[in-house]
């Protein structure tokens, strides 16, 4: 099945991990404010449905996608938080722009999660265009944020199992 023809947020509920007792910063932008809301949607519905509770989830607004990783440092170094959470869109135009954006949060995530040893998810969308964006974001190929919570809870299994020396796939290290 090729992925346009895919459902890719049906995530079983009894698969994902508890998220009792984490914290979560999500950072949201507010650029295409109706398709990032409904990220934000998914993403704290499924937090909720994982057992975390409300006042351990911490958001926070940011302009645009481009400011999510600095808005997701400052997340980090001011508030407790196991992970964080950036949900964005960056619809293609007619210039390059768009890309430039993408690389640089993807880039800006990816130092973050290594420089302060926890997960910063990347949970932004790049479609070609606003009906693309609507699909991915409650539409009828699921939710990003979702699919970005799913990642948080799990990362941060995967860095307690790693701690504890124990497995997260049910099978002995």
């Amino acid at each position: 099945m090729s992925i346009k023809e895919e459902q890719l947020s049906n995530i079983e509920p009894n698969s994902i991990p508890s998220a009792r007792g984490m914290t979560f910063g999500i950072v949201v932008s507010s650029w295409n404010m109706k398709i990032t809301e409904a990220l934000y949607k998914g993403c704290y519905e499924t937090l909720i449905k994982a057992e975390s509770s409300d006042d351990c989830l911490i958001r926070y607004d940011v302009p645009g996608s481009f400011e999510l990783p600095l808005g997701a440092q400052f997340l980090s170094e001011y508030k407790r938080v196991d992970a964080v959470i950036c949900l964005g869109c960056v619809i293609k135009g007619d210039t390059k722009h768009n890309e430039y954006i993408s690389t640089a949060v993807a880039n800006g995530l990816t130092k973050l999660s290594l420089k302060y040893n926890k997960p910063f998810v990347f949970g932004v969308l790049t479609p070609d265009n606003e009906e693309q964006a609507l699909d991915r974001s409650g539409g009828k190929y699921g939710n990003k944020g979702v699919e970005a919570a799913v990642t948080a809870i799990q990362m941060l299994h995967l860095k307690n199992a790693v701690k504890n020396g124990t497995s997260n796939s049910g099978k002995l290290p």
